[in-house]
């Protein structure tokens, strides 16, 4: 596993990104990963599983209809390596894009099955967040989450489809990722708000 330094990546981030709101997706799902290596056993990689979070995005806001597809050239062009140019087009798997092809890089490693599952979980624990009176994962209950995931008219671009599919090949219940993953968010959050901050001034 070769690895990118991490301003490097957060600069090549936004070279591609400008809308604050990915910014700070890219940010949360980073901390997630990096979360998520330190509780499965290899913090040892946490870094390198925060910059497959930070980086899969990468394509997205400058080429939505070719989203998991541009990412690869982008990503070679800055000398990314070939295992993370890996991990962020698996994120996409089985998904079909605005083009019309459908992503076939599937996730392999424990690594890739994580942000698979995680990624679109962590936009639906957010805009849960922000319907709460604080604006904050830290108070939010597992119950509270549950209920909002189970209503298909709230955070309809998430798709559940794809949260549950990640569970699977992750070979967890639905609940196991549901809790990890706000555990994940909730310790996290006020690094990212503090990032954003400095980023905006």
């Amino acid at each position: 596993m070769e690895h990118v330094a991490r301003k490097d990546a957060f600069e090549l981030l936004k070279k591609y990104n400008k809308d604050p709101f990915h910014i700070q997706h890219a940010l949360t799902v980073e901390a997630v990963m990096k979360w998520y290596a330190n509780e499965l056993g290899y913090a040892e990689d946490a870094e390198y599983w925060g910059i497959a979070g930070l980086l899969h995005d990468i394509d997205f806001e400058l080429h939505p209809e070719e989203y998991c597809l541009k990412a690869p050239e982008l990503l070679r062009e800055a000398g990314i390596s070939e295992d993370l140019i890996h991990a962020v087009c698996s994120h996409g798997y089985g998904i079909t894009v605005g083009c019309g092809k459908m992503i076939d890089v599937e996730p392999v490693h424990e690594m890739e099955k994580v942000l698979f599952a995680a990624d679109e979980l962590t936009g639906l624990i957010w805009a849960a967040a922000l319907m709460r009176p604080s604006k904050s994962t830290k108070d939010m209950e597992l119950k509270s989450l549950k209920k909002k995931y189970k209503s298909k008219g709230f955070a309809a671009g998430c798709s559940r489809e794809v949260i549950e599919r990640g569970a699977k090949q992750l070979g967890w219940e639905l609940e196991k990722l549901l809790t990890m993953t706000l555990q994940a968010m909730a310790a996290s959050e006020d690094t990212i708000r503090a990032e954003m901050e400095e980023e905006q001034e």
